[in-house]
């Protein structure tokens, strides 16, 4: 049980885990009185077990797990057994489908009972081998061949049809997830895919009903979801992310990894153009070398080349969406990538598109509880995912309508093997699950 005397029953203590490719992030949280979200406690530990979003070693994941979990339990003394994590990946698919059903008691109102029933009807479809449903999203439905109803709860109606965006992804990644959160003795009550989560931190309604693009860009890849009309409407992950510029950078300056992190974060730029020709960094050389001077305009033409492909690859998957004229919000750029200066600029360049940084802060309490510099850390974009799977926790929380199978405390029996794989733990709710493709990191930045 929280042992924090100022518990409130009626606002469950949720954990948010975000197994990145740059870092694993643990984030205690509830919902405050005023509807915000009130962060208890945040772990952060290396991930040195994930490469591009999928566990690589189990044992080096399940310890980076171990100390971001102690870290975030012991600031806000909670025992957490229970987390809501965080899945990407390249293996992430997504497709559209339609459903129907035909109601048998045409007298009575259509119900969530019928919703719920075309739901698990679409995690009957047959996928391909080694592929299984996560998430089943409804988009808009049809009620005796009446188009675009967004809630039809209360119409009557007999046939009953609905659009739906399915997200699928390899067993065998969804498996080492949750075999890496069990190791380190904990249970996965969601798999959540990771652009949805961060969706819910860094995107307004109004943004998702205007059409908006967010991309996520972590440590190994890069994630898409775009929305119109407050409905999810594509999703994508690409395969590159900040390491990807660091090892440019490490190539293409011959000097050493951690160097060329430190000189991203520091002088990186997205655009050439925008720094000096003159200006000159000097970096250690190795035992008994000399000192190497880089050009930052040099450094910025590196990193601006792979941002280019990145951003590119982006714009390929907003034409092929469909949506590319119906985006009045623009692009939300967000995750540890995010942080490179002038990055902007350069989406805007290549994309024609607005852009703007996407930062977490808006959904944030003001915290009393998490020391000042921690509290201002945690509304860095690198903490999107992090802080928007605590949200996407306590919102199946409330809509479950019961108490959160309090971080510290967990009924066993209600965690089958089913259930803990999240692909099968069928939500009953419109909203359902989501997981997605690279786990988010702030690569960029740390």
């Amino acid at each position: 049980m929280d042992k924090s005397s100022t518990q409130e029953k009626s606002s469950p203590i949720v954990v948010g885990l975000d197994i990145g490719t740059t870092k694993i992030c643990a984030i205690v949280g509830r919902r405050s009185k005023n509807g915000k979200i009130e962060v208890l406690g945040i772990g952060k530990a290396e991930s040195a077990g994930v490469t591009r979003g999928m566990v690589s070693n189990i044992d080096k994941t399940v310890q980076g797990i171990t100390q971001a979990v102690d870290v975030a339990g012991t600031q806000s003394n909670v025992e957490i057994r229970v987390v809501n994590v965080g899945i990407a990946g390249q293996h992430i698919k997504s497709l559209q489908h339609r459903g129907l059903i035909t109601r048998r008691d045409v007298h009575t109102e259509i119900s969530r009972k019928d919703i719920d029933k075309l739901i698990e009807d679409m995690y009957n479809l047959v996928m391909p081998p080694g592929e299984e449903i996560i998430h089943v999203l409804p988009q808009e439905f049809t009620v005796d061949n009446e188009p675009g109803i967004k809630d039809p709860i209360g119409m009557a109606g007999v046939r009953l049809e609905a659009n739906f965006h399915i997200i699928s992804g390899q067993v065998t990644a969804i498996k080492n997830i949750v075999k890496c959160v069990n190791k380190a003795s904990l249970e996965s009550q969601e798999l959540i895919l990771e652009p949805l989560a961060s969706s819910e931190s860094v995107l307004s309604d109004e943004e998702k009903e205007a059409g908006v693009v967010l991309v996520d860009i972590g440590g190994g890849t890069t994630d898409v979801a775009i929305f119109h009309e407050g409905i999810i409407r594509h999703t994508a992950v690409i395969p590159f992310g900040g390491n990807s510029v660091t090892e440019d950078i490490r190539e293409g300056c011959s000097v050493m990894r951690n160097i060329a992190e430190q000189l991203k974060v520091r002088f990186g730029s997205a655009l050439a153009e925008e720094n000096k020709e003159n200006e000159i960094v000097c970096v250690p050389g190795l035992r008994g070398r000399e000192p190497k001077e880089i050009s930052v305009k040099n450094l910025a033409y590196v990193i601006q080349a792979r941002m280019e492909e990145i951003v590119e690859h982006v714009y390929y998957e907003i034409k092929s969406s469909g949506y590319e004229k119906k985006l009045i919000a623009g692009i939300v750029i967000t995750g540890g990538g995010a942080q490179l200066k002038h990055l902007p600029q350069l989406v805007e360049y290549v994309t024609g598109l607005d852009c703007r940084v996407g930062y977490p802060n808006e959904h944030l309490a003001k915290n009393e509880v998490l020391p000042k510099n921690i509290y201002e850390e945690l509304q860095s974009p690198t903490f999107a995912t992090g802080i928007g799977l605590l949200i996407k926790g306590i919102q199946k929380m409330e809509y479950m309508d019961v108490p959160a199978p309090s971080a510290a405390k967990v009924d066993k029996t209600k965690f089958t093997d089913d259930r803990k794989f999240g692909l099968f733990g069928k939500l009953l709710e419109t909203g359902k699950k989501f997981i997605k493709d690279d786990i988010k990191d702030e690569d960029f930045l740390k």
